[in-house]
């Protein structure tokens, strides 16, 4: 079984790419489910009801969210979206979900949203107790858990991985939108990768136009952002998955 996860799309663009290339992806390598982070497919910050459609057209599975969740007030209009998660450990009450489970192939899958603590500016619960409830929740309910961190810290993300470590199938990073190189696989059989990258603008500072970046951070005034322009990258990661075990035996990164 493979299961595809997709880095950040960031803003139209990257969406437009993220459709071209994985219609030719999941034909090459018969992909059977899909999750994909669009908490910037708003042009850089949030996601709107379009930007919702957009994506959902393409059959996917899961959208998780991150730090630019409420980026866009459209997300209230379809917060409650059984393929839509937002960070678990957002603070009690708020709307909307943090974990869901779906079916594919004969097996139940468990995707859970969170988000980090270390230099991300956002309110939320400890993201290594809320992992730890929800795992114990859904455990013997699924087949496979499949966690996206959005964090900003690698040691965050790392100590996540090995905190979860023989308790759930997979654990990615998004956020930073660059893609790491250290896929593995734990001691007790958990896949794991820093960040699976971004999909949009190549030429850009993590997407963004590069003299805007630039000038914000040599003058430290607040020049507006803007998506740059040009060719766009498609990141992610397919992990396979023995249908006996339920076990990955390979990760491998994609850059498109």
């Amino acid at each position: 079984m493979n299961i595809l996860a997709v880095g950040d799309l960031v803003g139209n663009s990257g969406i437009k790419k993220f459709k071209e290339i994985l219609r030719k992806l999941k034909e090459e390598r018969k992909i059977d489910f899909v999750i994909v982070n669009a908490e910037n497919s708003a042009e850089g910050m949030g996601i709107t009801e379009k930007n919702f459609k957009d994506i959902l057209e393409e059959n996917i599975d899961a959208i998780t969210m991150g730090n630019h969740t409420w980026g866009k007030k459209d997300i209230f209009k379809f917060i409650d979206h059984p393929k839509l998660l937002r960070p678990a450990n957002y603070p009690k009450g708020v709307v909307g979900k943090g974990y869901n489970i779906y079916e594919c192939k004969n097996k139940k899958i468990a995707v859970i949203n969170l988000i980090g603590r270390v230099d991300m500016n956002v309110l939320s619960e400890n993201p290594f107790l809320i992992a730890k409830d929800i795992v114990e929740k859904v455990k013997n309910k699924v087949d496979m858990i499949f966690v996206d961190f959005h964090a900003e810290a690698t040691a965050e993300k790392i100590a996540m991985g090995h905190y979860l470590d023989g308790k759930i199938t997979a654990i990615y990073g998004t956020h930073t939108h660059v893609q790491t190189a250290d896929e593995d696989i734990f001691e007790n059989g958990t896949a794991f990768i820093s960040d699976i990258g971004m999909t949009g603008p190549k030429n850009s500072v993590i997407g963004m136009d590069i003299k805007a970046s630039i000038k914000r951070f040599e003058t430290t005034l607040p020049e507006r952002y803007k998506i740059a322009t040009g060719e766009n990258i498609f990141n992610g990661v397919i992990f396979t998955v023995d249908e006996n075990t339920n076990k990955v035996t390979k990760i491998e990164r994609i850059k498109r």
